[in-house]
């Protein structure tokens, strides 16, 4: 009985999706279509609803007469429906088949009028009031399911060189930037509870937050496991309103042990950045279709050219930007960080295109990264895409021990609280290196859309959690 059971459970199968049905391109074939109704126009012999279930960017006509017409004459956008009837070669223009409807049945209604995503022009501040919705509009679902296919595609390349996936904790003991931008965990007493303990008192023994990114437990695991990487949520508590930065975001981080060159890094960025981005899209094809087009042919030729992305150096860069220095607001100076507007400029005006900018001073960079010889640049790059800015950030990571609890000392952090990090240069460490590349920024440049709050589905930025 148990074998039967289980068996016909795995060989069950869902109803196809919308996607599906029209990839089949079968006609006079019976089939179920659940989804809701995207527009819906009644005639007195004959309504017409165009109905979506999120599976695809394209659509199904539905075609309701004789007796499923009755049924449908209280239908309204935003309704969701079980639709049965059969697929036939569609006579009007926009598409090949459409659904000959025979029964309706409504799962959900829609008070129309009240209805959030009506049928006209909805602004991003509108759309960001209702985001439980916003994924009904066509760009916003595109954008979902290009986050989906983007993931899928670069899960495969890192598949393809060895690396293996790992989880790595959301809550930790550090801040591995040492940039002091991080969410504090606590755990909250129970109201009734007598001998609970204080609502800031440290549930784990000692201080956690919110990880802000996953590196420093990569490379834990890069010291036995040769090639890691993750795509995990990461937390910054950054007081920032800029169209690149979320308070709760996802990253792409890989490490990897025998590596000796910052070169090695920026070929496995490029190449992971470049197979996601040349693989073909529907969900791209409708979001480029507002995309401004000088932005859009600087896009296919950075992913369509042979030519390898450009390397310059950190000191390079700030040579450049001094001969222009009537350009900008703050002058570029070495030593300091690059502003948005440096960044920018390199990209779009020197390179026109992605430029890897290397060897940054020490004094701006975490800790970990490795010392060059000249004693004060870092085997570091940052990776910069024309409108978007900063895109991925990597280096080598320093390996050897005396250099490293120097350079915690310079940072001011404390080596015992970073101990197990350190004891991964004592026993047995290897040279090593890796990068962070934020995925909504990855979305945001290979789709055009202005804002990464419009590249996750439920944004979170200061003062604002809807969800």
């Amino acid at each position: 009985m148990f074998a039967r059971r289980l068996f016909s459970t795995s060989s069950s199968s869902l109803p196809p999706t919308i996607r599906q049905i029209l990839a089949s391109n079968t006609h006079s074939t019976p089939v179920q279509v659940n989804g809701w109704i995207k527009s819906i126009r009644k005639q007195a012999k004959v309504a017409f609803a165009v109905v979506t279930d999120g599976s695809s960017s394209q659509t199904l006509q539905a075609v309701f007469t004789k007796d499923a017409l009755a049924e449908a004459k209280n239908l309204t956008n935003g309704a969701c429906v079980r639709l049965n009837g059969t697929l036939a070669k569609s006579i009007g223009p926009g598409q090949d088949v459409e659904l000959q409807v025979d029964k309706v049945e409504c799962l959900g209604e829609c008070t129309s009028e009240e209805y959030p995503i009506q049928k006209k022009s909805l602004n991003t501040d509108y759309l960001r009031d209702h985001c439980n919705f916003r994924a009904r509009t066509d760009s916003i679902a595109a954008m979902l399911r290009l986050r989906s296919s983007t993931l899928r595609g670069l899960q495969q390349y890192f598949e393809s060189q060895e690396f293996c996936y790992a989880h790595t904790p959301i809550i930790t003991s550090n801040d591995s930037e040492g940039g002091g931008e991080t969410f504090s965990v606590t755990p909250s007493a129970p109201a009734t509870s007598s001998t609970a303990p204080a609502p800031h008192s440290d549930f784990f023994g000692r201080p956690a937050y919110l990880t802000v990114s996953s590196q420093l437990h990569l490379e834990a695991l890069a010291a036995s496991i040769s090639r890691v990487y993750t795509i995990s949520p990461c937390f910054r508590a950054e007081r920032s309103q800029t169209s690149r930065h979320l308070s709760e975001f996802w990253m792409l981080e890989a490490e990897w042990a025998f590596t000796n060159s910052v070169e090695d890094v920026t070929r496995v960025v490029e190449g992971a950045v470049r197979s996601v981005m040349q693989a073909p899209s529907v969900d791209l094809q409708v979001l480029w279709k507002d995309m401004d087009p000088v932005r859009l042919e600087a896009l296919r030729r950075a992913v369509e050219s042979d030519v390898p992305w450009a390397r310059i150096t950190y000191t390079q860069a700030v040579e450049e930007l001094q001969k222009h220095s009537s350009s900008f607001k703050v002058a570029a100076k070495w030593g300091d960080s690059l502003r948005s507007e440096h960044e920018q400029w390199l990209a779009e005006r020197l390179i026109g295109g992605p430029v890897f900018v290397t060897d940054y001073p020490a004094s701006m960079k975490p800790f970990y990264m490795r010392l060059n010889d000249d004693g004060k640049t870092v085997a570091c790059f940052d990776l910069l895409v024309p409108h978007v800015g900063e895109l991925a950030g990597g280096s080598l990571r320093e390996e050897r021990l005396e250099l490293l609890k120097d350079a915690l000392r310079k940072a001011g952090l404390r080596e015992e609280e970073y101990a197990w990090y350190v004891e991964l240069r004592k026993f047995g460490g290897a040279p090593h290196g890796g990068f962070g590349l934020g995925f909504e920024r990855l979305i945001r440049w290979m789709s055009g859309i202005e804002n990464v709050r419009e590249c996750i589905a439920m944004p979170r930025w200061e003062g604002r959690m809807l969800l």
